[in-house]
């Protein structure tokens, strides 16, 4: 009886450390490239505003504002529209995880955070538009495939970080309204230890998920089926080691803190190469995640998108996986990220200043807010394009660290 307590305790033990435990965030960013490179393999790459776009057309489609804006109702569902699935299998990975982990909890937050939700997910949701992506599609995914609208976008997000921060503590220091903390939701213990038997039902349940799409015979869902399985593997290494774009952004300004921006140019750092190698190999088209907004649209995008991510709370990757969590704030300002990004992609395509060039006779896509940049083409071979993402990583790498040892940055 004694050796049986012993070895339960030692499976606890494990079960804690893995899913219990909060992972390193350089562990978590090695196993998001990993499972990036693996889209990548599979022919899909990473991405969320889009899917996020796709959530805000639905929204316009409902509230009659989709023929207004010149909103084409796509034949898909939430289901079967690629990065709308990508989204939707993150937000369950991270779920899952919550609740093996036991942190999953309905955080009701005071009612002035609903506010700064709704503004956070309208910049958002502008700033997502004009520089073609969010902090997945306009920042980490155009640095990956290397291309500086994705270091011009982090010009941007950094900058909007700072202003973010200034305009959220004026904020702070005037509006009293609606700063009570509403009462904490109790939940009954006996439910809680069942989240992980849930959590390790979701998984077996994607899992099976996986193989029906996969083994369906369709083509269609074949190609989804990864998109299940990394998707989900995605969020719940996101939750478990806490990654987050924002954080990476916004803490080295407000606590000098840089282990998260650490993480992702860990992430970066091991990326890029590896991406590189993929690209010469022709496995997969680079330009199919480089925005057509370098320079303008990436950098007035990311300051607008920076400020949003502030007082929202989270990035959009970051705000699915604390979704998952049950962050109701963060449901907000999704939801006004979605319909506000769906309804200024939908006013940018109008004005034209986002519609490609059909005219310019090249083979990259050029609009008024910019074009695809590729420094392999750019700088005439793969040798200075990598070193050139190499020394960029190396000086913000630099910034950060120097930061951590003087805080000479911080703005709070």
């Amino acid at each position: 009886m004694q050796s049986q307590h012993v070895w339960l305790g030692g499976f606890k033990a494990d079960y804690d450390r893995v899913f219990v435990q909060e992972w390193s965030p350089y562990v978590g960013a090695i196993l998001l490239v990993v499972l990036i490179l693996a889209l990548m393999v599979n022919g899909s790459i990473w991405g969320v505003f889009g899917g996020v776009r796709f959530w805000g057309d639905q929204i316009n489609g409902l509230l009659g504002l989709a023929p207004l804006l010149g909103i084409e109702q796509k034949d898909q569902g939430w289901l079967t529209h690629r990065m709308s699935l990508m989204n939707i299998m993150l937000l369950l990975g991270a779920f899952a995880a919550a609740l093996m982990s036991r942190q999953f909890i309905i955080s009701r937050p005071p009612k002035i955070e609903y506010l700064w939700a709704a503004f956070g997910g309208t910049l958002m949701g502008i700033g997502a538009s004009l520089a073609g992506g969010c902090t997945t599609g306009g920042f980490f995914n155009p640095v990956l495939h290397s291309s500086p609208a994705g270091w011009t976008m982090a010009a941007g997000l950094l900058l909007g970080a700072i202003l973010g921060l200034k305009l959220l503590m004026w904020a702070l220091e005037r509006v009293t309204w609606g700063t009570e903390p509403p009462p904490t939701l109790n939940v009954p213990s006996a439910l809680v230890r069942l989240y992980p038997v849930a959590g390790l039902l979701i998984v077996l349940g994607v899992l099976a998920w996986t193989h029906a799409w996969y083994t369906s015979g369709d083509s269609a869902l074949t190609s989804r089926a990864a998109i299940v399985v990394l998707g989900f593997g995605i969020g719940f290494v996101m939750h478990r080691a806490r990654l987050c774009f924002a954080r990476a952004f916004r803490e080295p300004f407000m606590t000098a803190e840089g282990d998260m921006t650490k993480a992702i140019l860990l992430a970066l750092a091991v990326g890029i190469p590896s991406a590189a190698f993929l690209f010469s190999r022709g496995v997969i088209d680079p330009y199919t995640a480089i925005p057509a907004t370098f320079w303008l649209g990436s950098l007035v995008g990311g300051v607008i998108f920076g400020i949003g991510m502030i007082f929202a709370g989270g990035c959009a990757s970051g705000s699915l996986w604390r979704m998952g969590e049950g962050h109701l704030k963060l449901w907000v300002a999704m939801f006004f990220f979605a319909w506000m990004g769906s309804t200024a992609s939908a006013l940018l395509d109008r004005s034209g200043l986002t519609l490609p060039d059909v005219e310019a006779d090249v083979d990259y896509e050029i609009t008024a807010l910019g074009f695809q940049a590729y420094w392999p083409e750019l700088l005439g071979g793969w040798a200075p394009a990598l070193i050139l993402g190499g020394c960029l990583l190396l000086v913000w790498y630099a910034f950060v660290r120097y930061n951590e040892s003087t805080e000479r940055f911080t703005v709070v």
